[in-house]
């Protein structure tokens, strides 16, 4: 049960480190989707979602795989843990997925003539 009290923490200070704390230009519209923590709370996987193309999406893992140390140094601030985890970035793109079938069944109804 920790790990996930820990995780949903986590997500929480990360969305406010993009919104608040994070000045790099490359960063552009990321969302923090899912974390995962491991069963001794010491590694971190965090799910982004980013809207945007190939470029934007690549420059925005980019900033964040340079800024990983300063947004585990803000983690170590605002949760109390025995230690701070190592965390690394994951490109979620369950969102695109999303809308990519739902466009194709919006065009499969549009064929058969059926209601939108």
């Amino acid at each position: 049960m920790r790990p996930k009290r820990v995780a949903e923490s986590i997500r929480s200070e990360v969305a406010d480190i993009f919104a608040r704390e994070m000045k790099d230009p490359r960063l552009g519209f990321a969302t923090v989707t899912d974390v995962e923590v491991s069963g001794d709370l010491r590694h971190v996987k965090i799910f982004v979602s980013v809207m945007g193309d190939e470029t934007q999406t690549s420059e925005t893992m980019a900033a964040l795989d340079s800024a990983q140390g300063f947004i585990r140094s803000e983690l170590g601030k605002r949760i109390r843990l025995r230690h701070t985890p190592e965390i690394s970035f994951h490109l979620d793109t369950s969102i695109q997925h999303g809308a990519r079938v739902f466009e194709l069944l919006q065009e499969i109804r549009k064929e058969e003539g059926g209601p939108e």
